[in-house]
């Protein structure tokens, strides 16, 4: 009776943490306020700098570039559940084609949000100023100089963001711009609107590279998207459900308010918006002129206090994604240190403070400047996020039609049993239970899917054939259009902003080369960081290496595999059996990737790529946290000839169906060889 009762207790205070974990999780509201708080801040800043590069037509150029918006929306939805740890770019690019692309992407977003705490900070100076003119030039620099190293105290005491806080925040904003569009269209009728739209090319003729330089300006109104696929690890399941529904509040929103505000705000203030000073200002003038001082001293403050909060949304990002890099061993480990007194990452947050305040310094706060180097880093971003997702769905289109994702229906007990098909893949599968819940396992990465609240142990006996929809191929290459827009935009920025590209080009190339230098100093001391892989369907012919956290025996299995493998690759599995050593509840744009602390597994797998890189053998590399079953779904996914295991363990894995089982005795230890012909 007493171990039932202890067994009881441990229970419900496991189903009580996953609970207190569950409220704390973000639903659909909370994450549009997080991306609208950050997204929403940019109409305060962007039609004077748009103004100053294509004049009156920057309404319609933010117009234009709304449809790539809602397209890049379809695409940040889908990674947000197709890479659940989070890292946005980093993850995406470093998992779906190479850890030195990911290190890249890491690179493009940083120079993102360094600008954007810059930029966001200073525009909220320049709106308090409305309200105090005293604090605006030429003061305005060293106060938000000030206010950026009050917010990195902040961080390092442990002050950090929150969802209901922006929640606040983003519902504040979003009156405030219907409060302002309603008053103007209170005093100007239908007709009188409708007649300002050819004033925005009265003076400005458009040119086709007219036209691609205000369609790549414009994607400045839309940063912060990117905030999204950040917030995978704190978002409630079914994170497709949840994301979809929260991007189309942030499309709905951000479409009523973000175009007209620009067309409104640069067509009736034309002077203001050629003002050097009031054009950072101009959504708080056009509040006062077309309404009273009331609503004009609201919005300043208001748009004071959240773009301040959205620059403090760009350090906490910032300092998340030197961590991640770090923990990826690109950056130094002492990024990763905490401060003793608050348990901080006190090296993170200090890079990610005093980059944006050199900044600031280096232009003398000039914000048309600001603007002007923005471009780089949010494009970047963007490219190689969406190339990414292009890339890992072709091959799973690949797969599909090779009839590679899912093994033949054939006798129970064989090995032969069908895997239900993952609506990730757009399938045509059950949707409504998905894999969400499979936590960061990533099973479906690998091109292993399951139902959420299947069986482990013993797949669906229902046949679910793999089929590739309607939607899913309209879907495809719409994503294949959205990367090519894209990538317009950016190349042309390339060109049509030098300044952009080369600070942007600067900083991303030390970045790089940094983490270069601690890339070879770990190969010199004999370790290669290896990055997570993953695999898309069948490698007929391969051997898969079961690695072990508690097996003595890793050495031989990783040595015996690579010399079994004939010139076909290996699939090193590494199933981690250590429970993990805290159950909180992941903190806003933290990455949350197990294998990423896991320092034995990074081992085994950097003794594998030396070994592998000596030999000239394709490898690939997964991790998993041990669960029933885990090893024979990577089996039945990628159908080797081979499994590779030290032999005390090979009982373990009763649900391997081999043809035959050989052992083979290694100066390392005794592994077997689980043999099949598929």
């Amino acid at each position: 009776m007493t171990q039932e009762a202890a067994t009881s207790d441990t229970q419900n205070q496991a189903h009580g943490d996953e609970h207190s974990q569950n409220k704390n999780l973000l639903g659909p509201l909370l994450c549009w306020a997080v991306v609208f708080a950050d997204i929403g801040t940019s109409v305060y800043y962007v039609p004077g700098i748009l103004y100053g590069t294509v004049g009156p037509a920057a309404g319609f150029f933010v117009f234009l570039t709304m449809s790539v918006f809602v397209l890049l929306t379809l695409k940040y939805s889908e990674v947000t559940y197709r890479f659940p740890q989070g890292g946005g770019v980093v993850t995406v690019a470093a998992q779906a084609i190479n850890h030195w692309v990911g290190a890249l992407g890491g690179m493009f977003i940083l120079v993102d949000y360094f600008l954007t705490a810059a930029i966001s900070c200073l525009s909220g100076i320049f709106y308090l100023s409305v309200v105090a003119p005293a604090i605006g030039p030429p003061f305005a620099l060293w106060i938000t100089v000030g206010v950026l190293i009050l917010l990195g105290i902040l961080n390092w005491v442990g002050i950090s963001e929150s969802a209901k806080v922006s929640l606040v925040g983003a519902v504040i904003a979003f009156l405030s711009d219907i409060a302002i569009l309603v008053t103007v269209f209170t005093h100007i009728s239908l007709p009188a609107f409708f007649a300002l739209i050819p004033h925005m090319f009265s003076n400005h003729t458009l040119t086709p590279i007219s036209i691609l330089i205000g369609f790549a300006g414009s994607f400045l109104a839309f940063s912060g998207l990117e905030s999204i696929s950040q917030l995978s690890p704190v978002m409630k399941t079914p994170r497709k459900k949840v994301a979809g529904m929260a991007l189309l509040l942030v499309v709905l929103t951000i479409g009523l308010t973000s175009p007209l505000l620009t067309m409104l705000s640069t067509l009736l203030q034309p002077q203001e918006a050629a003002d050097p000073l009031k054009n950072s200002q101009l959504i708080s003038l056009l509040a006062g002129h077309w309404g009273n001082i009331i609503l004009q001293t609201e919005v300043a403050i208001s748009a004071s206090a959240l773009l301040v909060f959205a620059s403090n949304t760009a350090i906490i990002g910032s300092y998340h994604v030197f961590m991640a890099l770090s923990r990826m061993e690109f950056f130094p480990a002492f990024v990763l240190q905490r401060n003793k007194l608050r348990g901080t990452p006190h090296y993170s947050i200090a890079l990610a403070t005093f980059v944006p305040i050199a900044v600031l310094i280096l232009v003398k706060g000039d914000i048309i400047i600001l603007g002007d180097m923005y471009a780089f880093g949010l494009l970047g971003a963007f490219t190689l996020t969406c190339l990414g997702l292009d890339l890992v769905r072709y091959r799973e289109r690949i797969a599909i039609r090779a009839k590679r994702y899912q093994p033949e229906v054939a006798q129970p007990g064989n090995g032969h049993e069908p895997l239900p098909a993952s609506d990730q893949l757009g399938t045509e599968a059950d949707s409504s239970s998905t894999r969400e819940q499979d936590g960061f396992n990533r099973d479906a990465l690998a091109g292993i899917s399951r139902t959420e609240g299947a069986p482990t142990t013993t797949p669906s006996n229902q046949v679910n054939q793999p089929k590739i929809s309607l939607w899913s191929t309209i879907d495809f290459y719409l994503g294949i259009l959205t990367t090519v827009l894209v990538m317009i935009a950016w190349s042309t920025n390339l060109v049509a902003k030098p300044l952009a590209t080369v600070f942007g080009g600067t900083v991303a190339s030390a970045g790089m080369l940094v983490a270069y230098l601690n890339y070879m100093g770990h190969k010199r001391r004999g370790r290669i960081p290896v990055m997570i892989t993953g695999v898309e369907g069948r490698l007929p012919g391969s051997v898969l290496a079961v690695l072990t956290s508690r097996n003595g025996h890793n050495d031989a299995v990783i040595r015996t595999a690579l010399t079994n493998a004939e010139g076909h690759p290996v699939v090193f599995l590494y199933v981690n059996e250590k429970k993990p050593q805290t159950s909180r509840a992941p903190s806003m744009f933290e990455v949350v990737d197990p294998y990423l602390d896991d320092m034995q597994a990074k081992e085994y797998f950097s003794k594998a790529e030396s070994l592998a890189q000596r030999a000239k053998i394709p490898r690939r590399y997964i991790y998993r946290q041990n669960a029933p079953g885990v090893v024979s779904r990577v089996w039945q996914a990628v159908h080797p000839r081979d499994i590779v295991v030290a032999a005390n363990i090979a009982p373990e894995f009763e649900d391997v169906n081999p043809d035959r089982i050989r052992y083979e005795l290694t100066p390392s230890g005794k592994v077997a060889h689980m043999l099949k012909q598929w």
